[in-house]
């Protein structure tokens, strides 16, 4: 017998990341010492006050049996408490918060929890790929907007062909930016409201970056703006602002037409996360975010001895206000593919080419701050001495 896949899993885009990790791990394998800077995996452990609160609520009998199907209203509620204290955000913890197994899950789901085949969502270029995951599964059409440096990697909506924006019923944000590293003001944001409900379009912004902001500068969350919850949801997870990708815990965030919605697929497809990692959760949300000023700070030295190393040997790094990447130009006459390649063959550097994230992309890389700081200076002297780069 022949067990087929799908057409529809047929259609789904190339996973770009599992593809990176593959190139990496066989230069590792043959024993090249590589220096990953093309991950965006948080490399610090969870904070232990979050790990001991695990291990409390794992020893609970009743956190064994099945979670309630839209999660632990403790959870929803301390999500509340923390978009209150940290953005000044109303929210109703039943009805404009869903629980989510990462936000991953949510940006993937929406489309086939909240559009019909054949509708079109707007997606930003570059844009965090499995963005496209979604719009294969739920068979939709997509129109992507760029993202250009000549205005800070933020859409341009008078730009946007005036039938594209009439056909479409969603648009993705996503800031601080991945891949770019941009940050989005309170001007932006209000314009997107207007925008959104003048054409009728829903805004889903994902705030996976949430706590990294650079300078002194916290974030700004799409939900502070006036208007923002009749018109969209904010994604945020718990992945990067408490560094626990691994644990799978996230919230959806708003409009609560479209916080039904994605509850009602996930009554389908799941039942909630593990209770006892709420709980965790919950540890994390309510505490005095000491550990995240930490991390946050750990981050702006990495950012600032990277971007010091770089200019060292003449790359000029993309000006960024948040993420824990460097958006990073190619050399001259190289695409970014090759620059990708020449760097983990010859310098046993990885980076990210930036055509995996879009079109646009290209003439970038992604570096990941993920690793130790001396590493940042090892990895541009290893570049210095390939002369791709004009010494100023």
């Amino acid at each position: 017998m022949q067990f087929l896949e799908s057409n529809i899993l047929q259609q789904l885009p190339t996973q770009f990341f599992a593809t990176l990790v593959q190139k990496v791990n066989a230069k590792i394998a043959a024993g090249v010492d590589v220096i990953n800077l093309g991950q965006g995996n948080p490399d610090q452990p969870t904070p232990a006050f979050i790990v001991e609160a695990l291990a409390q609520a794992a020893k609970q009998p009743q956190n064994h049996k099945y979670s309630p199907f839209r999660g632990l209203f403790e959870f929803k509620q301390a999500a509340a408490a923390f978009y209150q204290r940290e953005y000044g955000v109303q929210l109703d913890p039943e009805t404009e918060i869903a629980v989510l197994g990462g936000s991953k899950i949510g940006l993937v789901e929406l489309p086939l929890a909240l559009m019909n085949p054949g509708e079109t969502v707007l997606l930003p270029d570059p844009g965090y790929p499995d963005y496209l995951s979604g719009v294969s599964l739920a068979q939709v059409h997509q129109e992507l907007f760029p993202l250009t440096r000549e205005r800070d990697f933020l859409p341009d909506y008078q730009a946007l062909d005036p039938q594209v924006v009439q056909a479409a019923k969603y648009i993705y944000l996503n800031y601080p930016n991945n891949p770019t590293g941009a940050v989005a003001n309170a001007d932006f944001f209000a314009e997107t409201v207007a925008w959104a409900q003048k054409n009728q379009v829903g805004v889903v912004h994902d705030f996976a970056y949430g706590a990294i902001g650079f300078d002194g500068q916290q974030p700004r969350s799409f939900l502070q703006t006036t208007g923002a919850k009749q018109v969209g949801i904010e994604l945020y997870t718990m992945s990067k602002t408490y560094n626990m990708a691994g644990w799978r815990l996230g919230f959806a965030a708003g409009n609560a037409e479209m916080i039904e919605a994605l509850n009602l697929i996930q009554d389908h497809l799941f039942v909630s996360v593990f209770p006892a990692i709420q709980q965790a959760g919950v540890a994390a949300l309510n505490s005095d975010q000491a550990s995240v000023r930490q991390l946050v700070t750990r981050y702006q030295r990495r950012h600032d001895d990277f971007n010091a190393a770089a200019r060292k040997i003449g790359w000029e790094p993309v000006p960024t206000g948040g993420t824990f990447y460097a958006w990073m130009p190619t050399p001259v006459g190289l695409t970014s593919q090759e620059f990708a390649d020449i760097l983990l063959d010859e310098a046993g550097v990885a980076v990210a080419p930036g055509t995996g994230f879009g079109a646009q992309g290209e003439g970038y890389v992604r570096i990941g701050l993920l690793i130790d700081e001396p590493r940042y200076s090892e990895a541009c002297a290893r570049i210095a001495k390939l002369h791709l780069f004009p010494r100023k």
